[in-house]
């Protein structure tokens, strides 16, 4: 067969984490997820791990891992939150480059990305070379492997660019078919100019280099890229499969190969179904035969380069003006705000180019004293940035410590890559793309900035903040309420800093409603409890308290002690200060403590401000997450108690509000709000451990069917949802006994019945496995419960609209 298909997916997202917690915090926007990173992998990479295929009764024949039929990249960063927060999906991720290998001939289809998406024709040769060496480490340490590829972020490309990647043994890359200006066949002199997208897309072309050098290019399918994207293509997987089978050209006398680039997300979160659409394509070129799937280095090794080209330099496959989107206002934006300039990004570059610059002397000066190379450590540091243990530091500082190191010049040593680490953070490319400088986006990489500054401020000494304010202040934002760099810096990065003091400060704060343990964690800083004694009286209760903190990061660390008063509802004050010594500390507690024992909360309160308070007071001296969950228990007496007052309400009218609503008689707007909130309390309830309670369940579904009142889709669901997954590990973990497969069939039942959808996918994923390896083994068990446990278990999966028969083979589970 000489007609190929290869389909790429560029995953990606921005870095989001806070730079100075090292994780995301809560992004309303995303609701009903934490942040963007969790809504988009549910929409998008966990179904494209667990790809549903459907037959004409809308019923699962099989899960299959999407990964592992196409080519994807994903960007590092990405990577390393999908590690930590979603296990299941990373390993799907690498697993699928594994059985890619198998099926593309050893090769694997995973590509690299430069380290955290910076538009490198923008970057300075420094920059531009760790962001390749950190994208091809990273690859090395997740994949296990070197990269065959590498994608350019947003396919920007210069010679430069080209040059970094093959220097660093990347042998191809991706770009769109508008990038090419010329091409030739090999051995020929005359060179012919390809104008707009003429390029033929379906051969791989070689690109000499200035050093020497080549390295492989891959130009895209324009047309079908782009349908992909904004042309509902979509919409069938069938369709999908038609339109690339169609795009081969009419030659037969060599190997063709059709390859589509996208972003990802079109699979899944940008279209709807999108990984159902890819999953049936990918099954139906396979099956119908319609084209032979591959990888780009399968195909690079078995039909290398016969023609070469040359590039446009400087451009970009989102940008009709090159690379200007990150750097003017070239009129590209997302469509959302017609009226708006982007004149804010030409400053806003301006001001991150200067502070790196002005930061380069003084930082290698500094460097120089304790690495033996300071900017091939820098290179180097992303094994740190992999692996932040004692060990791993030791090794790295081994290697690239001018002496042997006491914990002073460890410290000033990970500042100084620190402050290089956020250097190059705040050039990730999502900064520009929006309309706004005050998206998220642009306010992230002003955040990797203040991060800069901070360490810069620590190490080099004041004066830098002001410098790179005045320039950032020609940012002009589109909204009034912003303002400009300069105000937006002032009002939310400036106030986001956080020194040891002010974890001490969450910590005792947080201890109020926490129970750490002596040794415990605060996002990325390690806490040693070194005295604790708390009092209550009623309501109001007391904390004051020890404790050496040490930052994960960079090994710095200090004792505080604090202090903190809560009043019982909101109202709370406290704060932390530098350890004052033994002797004044216990004088500070004592101070604090003998009013409280005396029911004075006047003095207590005016000691603890006195002594601990640094004028920082209330929960905002939370972290935004922490935040929430304080507040929520706070809440939840509150709560409580409404909870017992609609409930009896509801109990002792619920025969007439019956009555009302089987004759067809306007219930009072009262009784029906209570009747919806003790109704949907109490489903929430025998939903929670050691339930669910599936005749309580019924029973309360069917009260609120006679009462007429509604169900809460948003908490209900949310409550549903985990209590299907609890009840599914049983299927997973075992021991998948004939009541555990009961009581599971029952919530699906009632899940059945609710009057909105319940979402089941990860029950069927669970099924789906079961499915293959635990259906064989009780099918071959004697005895009339095993037949009892088969027969239920079918019969579960009839309701999880999973087909029970002709099962898949195991290798096609996203789970195998």
């Amino acid at each position: 067969m000489q007609r190929y298909v290869c389909i790429h997916g560029h995953f990606y997202q921005p870095p989001r984490e806070n730079p100075w917690l090292e994780a995301i915090e809560g992004q309303p926007s995303a609701y009903p997820y934490h942040d963007w990173n969790e809504r988009i992998s549910a929409e998008c990479y966990a179904p494209n791990a667990n790809a549903r295929i459907l037959d004409g009764e809308n019923r699962i024949v099989s899960i299959v891992n999407n990964y592992a039929s196409m080519s994807f990249n994903f960007g590092p960063t990405l990577l390393s939150w999908l590690e930590e927060k979603e296990s299941d999906v990373y390993r799907a991720i690498l697993a699928a480059d594994a059985e890619s290998a198998r099926r593309f001939s050893g090769h694997g289809s995973a590509l690299a990305q430069a380290y955290n998406h910076a538009i490198l024709p923008l970057a300075n040769a420094r920059d531009r070379k760790t962001q390749v060496v950190w994208g091809v480490r990273d690859f090395r340490r997740r994949f296990g492997r070197a990269p065959e590829g590498m994608w350019l972020p947003e396919t920007a490309v210069d010679l430069a660019s080209l040059e970094a990647l093959a220097a660093e043994g990347i042998a191809f890359t991706i770009l769109a078919p508008h990038q090419a200006s010329h091409v030739r066949k090999i051995g020929e002199d005359a060179w012919a100019e390809v104008a707009a997208e003429k390029v033929d897309p379906t051969r791989p072309y070689r690109v000499t280099l200035p050093s020497g050098a080549s390295i492989a290019v891959f130009f895209y399918d324009g047309p079908v890229s782009r349908a992909i994207a904004f042309d509902r293509l979509l919409t069938t997987g069938e369709r999908f499969a038609e339109r690339l089978a169609g795009a081969f050209g009419e030659s037969a006398d060599r190997a063709q190969l059709v390859h589509v680039a996208t972003d990802g997300e079109t699979y899944g979160h940008h279209h709807r179904h999108g990984d159902m659409a890819l999953a049936y394509a990918l099954h139906t070129l396979a099956e119908k035969r319609l084209a032979r799937l591959t990888n780009y280095g399968e195909f690079l090794e078995n039909h290398p380069p016969t023609h070469e080209a040359r590039i446009h330099e400087s451009t970009s496959w989102s940008c009709a003006h090159g690379v200007e989107r990150w750097r003017s206002d070239c009129g590209c934006q997302s469509g959302a705000h017609p009226g708006w300039n982007q004149a804010w990004r030409a400053p806003l570059r301006e001001a991150l180019d200067a502070l790196r610059d002005t930061l380069a002397e003084p930082w290698e000066a500094r460097a120089a004293a304790l690495l033996r190379e300071p900017w091939a450590a820098r290179d180097a540091y992303v094994d740190v940035l992999l692996d932040r243990s004692p060990d791993s530091v030791d090794r790295f500082l081994v290697t690239h410590a001018l002496r042997p190191t006491d914990a002073a010049a460890r410290t000033e040593i990970l500042k100084l890559l620190e402050m290089q680490r956020h250097a190059l953070l705040m050039y990730t490319s999502c900064g520009w793309f929006f309309d706004d400088v005050g998206g998220i986006e642009a306010r992230q990489v002003i955040q990797y900035a203040g991060r800069v500054l901070q360490l810069a401020g620590e190490l080099f000494g004041p004066g830098l903040e002001e410098p790179f304010l005045a320039i950032l202040e020609k940012a002009r934002s589109n909204e009034a309420e912003v303002g400009d760099g300069r105000r937006l810096y002032e009002d939310s990065v400036r106030p986001a800093v956080v020194s040891l003091a002010k974890v001490g400060a969450h910590y005792g704060v947080s201890s109020l409603f926490s129970d750490y343990a002596e040794s415990d964690r605060v996002y990325c800083y390690d806490v040693f409890r070194l005295d604790s004694r708390r009092a209550a009286s009623g309501r109001a209760r007391v904390a004051v308290g020890r404790a050496r903190i040490r930052s994960e990061i960079t090994g710095e660390s200090g004792e505080f002690a604090f202090g903190v008063l809560h009043l019982g509802d909101h109202n709370l004050s406290g704060g932390a200060i530098a350890f004052p010594g033994e002797e004044s500390y216990e004088t500070a507690a004592a101070n604090v403590l003998e009013p409280f024992r005396k029911a004075d909360l006047t003095e207590t309160l005016r000691q603890v401000d006195r002594v601990f308070g640094s004028g920082v007071y209330t929960l905002r001296l939370l972290f935004r997450d922490e935040q929430q969950k304080v507040l929520a228990r706070i809440l939840s007496t509150v709560l409580e108690s409404a909870d017992g007052v609609y409930r009896e309400l509801y109990e002792e009218n619920a025969p007439l509000m019956r009555f009302l609503s089987g004759h067809g008689i306007a219930q009072p707007r009262g009784l029906r709000l209570a009747a919806e909130l003790a109704l949907n309390t109490g489903l929430r309830s025998a939903l929670q451990p050691p339930g669910p309670d599936p005749a309580r369940l019924s029973a309360l579904v069917e009260e609120a069917r006679h009462v007429g009142v509604s169900l809460h889709e948003d908490g209900l669901g949310l409550a549903i949802d985990a209590a299907l997954e609890r009840l599914a590990g049983g299927l997973r973990e075992g021991p998948a006994t004939l009541p555990r497969l009961e009581e599971l069939e029952a919530v699906v039942d009632l899940a059945r019945q609710l009057p909105f959808e319940v979402d089941f996918w990860k029950v069927q994923n669970v099924y789906y496995h079961a499915l293959q390896s635990l259906l064989p083994e009780w099918r071959r068990e004697p005895g009339a419960e095993a037949r009892q446990w088969v027969k239920r278990f079918l019969a579960l999966g009839e309701k999880l609209s999973v087909k029970v028969t002709d099962v898949q083979p195991a290798e096609l589970s996203a789970e195998s």
